[in-house]
């Protein structure tokens, strides 16, 4: 079967956002424009890594360019986007792999997400080798996000998602643990529950 690739080059929204009540939300990534939504699930620490890489890509592309690359400093306001995610939220696959690349013939950021395999291998050598034929842009792989972004809507769906991630339990000033709304049992009160 060959390879489903949801293309967005570039779109008109890709956000970061979340279903479900602190403590229990299911993190997508979800793209949209020319009238169709693409949403794929992945995890919290994903999220958050995809934001802190996205930063830190385009600072040193501002860095490497000397401030000629079409890349902002901060997020623009007029790109900020708090609205909800797009509705029904269609999952399509949860993400294994991540891939960040900066084009810098287009000057975009190119971000793609792709569908997470179970590898079946009876040596590391046949999981490295299972693992470098996922990396390779093959016709017959797994389902993949592929999003081409400007600079300034980088840092925008960057700033919203550590927003979206920072936005969940807060945590417990001793231990750094989420707090539930029922209390918590922490770990440096010797287990005594711990109210919010």
């Amino acid at each position: 079967m060959s390879r489903q690739v949801f293309l967005y080059d570039p779109p008109e929204r890709f956000v970061a956002g979340t279903v479900g009540l602190p403590g229990r939300r299911t993190f997508y990534l979800q793209a949209s424009g020319a009238g169709r939504t693409t949403s794929v699930a992945l995890e919290k620490a994903q999220v958050e890594a995809l934001a802190e890489r996205i930063d830190e890509l385009l600072d040193e592309v501002v860095r490497r360019t000397g401030g000629s690359a079409p890349v902002p400093a901060v997020a623009p306001a007029e790109t900020a986007d708090n609205a909800p995610l797009e509705t029904p939220v269609e999952e399509e696959f949860r993400v294994g792999t991540m891939a960040l690349a900066w084009d810098g013939e287009d000057e975009c950021v190119v971000v793609e997400a792709q569908a997470l395999v179970a590898l079946e291998a009876e040596s590391d050598e046949e999981l490295a080798e299972a693992e470098e034929m996922l990396l390779r842009d093959d016709e017959n792989g797994p389902p993949m996000l592929r999003v081409r972004i400007s600079g300034a809507m980088a840092r925008a769906f960057a700033k919203r998602a550590l927003e979206v991630v920072r936005a969940g339990r807060p945590p417990c000033p001793l231990c750094s643990l989420p707090l539930d709304p029922e209390g918590h049992v922490c770990p440096r009160q010797n287990g005594y529950r711990r109210q919010p």
